[in-house]
């Protein structure tokens, strides 16, 4: 039986320990109702709520929780991402990904992603910090490599994983005690073959999510059962494809533009806003600049939180045969 990763809300950290039952519960959820209802009553949409963490990540299972369980739904995550670039790390990055809560404007530390160096390709490793109370070094965070994004030569087609042995290398021995690493998505940027300037155009690739809203893990073991080769045979059936949301020509600014509700105040070609085809109204997820360095980056179901932050390191890339 597939593991699957229930939905992530703020009840998730409302206690101070977690049942090891917890990830099982709803297993019989019902998708229909037993009996036909005799009113049916048209609601309009709600704002989404926001997700705050109301005390530390304090063991690592609560921080796979928070970086794995996908947003529940009317659930919305806003983040910041800050991007260090000076001295050494000019040619190879970090960002940092906070909790940012709207209304306070407090920020809690999650993330971080480190761009590796003299690699042929872009290559992020993404860790995360956690307080074990258990240990006593009380207040020392431990770090744990959680998942890595990799590009291809031209950088136009990422792929995203969880920490875990790579199926398709042999030479990874010192891996052989891991299980083989989860595929969480793959981002496809369109290129730009006729070299007109104009907005970068996505595709996202992750994995349906079950009926009862809940992912399922996916470690594909074989070159055909990835999100790629998937997309790219037209096996798609259990593929959820989304893209970028088109932005609108303003005649006035000679630019293009988005809606971003005052999330975004500057205008940046990472800028972006990722949406399924069938809902162009409901925003999965928002990414753009507020400051030289600094980012907002929200979302909401389906995605998890190491999805979409793998999804906005992408954008960072310059994509030569894109621009």
């Amino acid at each position: 039986m597939p593991i699957t990763h229930p939905q992530l809300s703020t009840s998730t950290f409302g206690l101070s320990e977690f049942d090891a039952n917890d990830d099982r519960e709803n297993n019989d959820a019902q998708i229909a109702p037993l009996q036909e209802p005799t009113t049916v009553r048209v609601e309009r949409p709600v704002p989404p709520i926001d997700f705050t963490l109301s005390r530390p990540i304090s063991s690592l299972k609560e921080l796979n929780q928070l970086t794995f369980r996908p947003a529940a739904l009317n659930t919305r995550l806003t983040c910041r991402i800050c991007r260090y670039r000076d001295g050494l790390d000019k040619l190879s990055p970090q960002y940092q990904l906070f909790l940012e809560n709207v209304d306070t404007g407090e920020m809690q530390y999650v993330l971080t992603a480190r761009k590796k160096r003299k690699t042929q390709t872009s290559y992020y490793t993404i860790t995360g910090d956690y307080l074990d109370v258990s240990t006593s070094e009380v207040g020392v965070p431990k770090s744990v490599v959680l998942g890595k994004v990799r590009s291809n030569f031209l950088g136009t087609t990422f792929v995203i994983y969880s920490h875990g042995r790579n199926p398709f290398n042999s030479n990874g021995s010192e891996k052989n005690d891991l299980p083989v690493r989860e595929e969480l998505g793959a981002v496809l940027y369109d290129p730009n073959i006729l070299g007109f300037k104009g907005p970068r155009k996505m595709t996202i690739l992750t994995h349906t999510l079950t009926r009862d809203g809940k992912r399922p893990e996916f470690r594909p073991t074989e070159e055909s059962e990835t999100l790629l080769c998937k997309y790219r045979d037209g096996n798609a059936r259990d593929l959820l494809i989304l893209h970028n949301k088109s932005p609108q020509w303003n005649e006035d600014t000679q630019s293009f533009v988005l809606n971003f509700n005052g999330r975004v105040t500057q205008a940046s070609v990472k800028n972006f806003q990722i949406v399924h085809d069938n809902d162009l109204d409901y925003i999965v997820m928002q990414f753009g600049r507020v400051e030289r360095d600094y980012f907002t980056m929200d979302y909401k179901y389906p995605f998890c939180l190491l999805q979409a932050f793998a999804i906005a390191l992408t954008s960072f890339d310059a994509k030569l045969a894109c621009e």
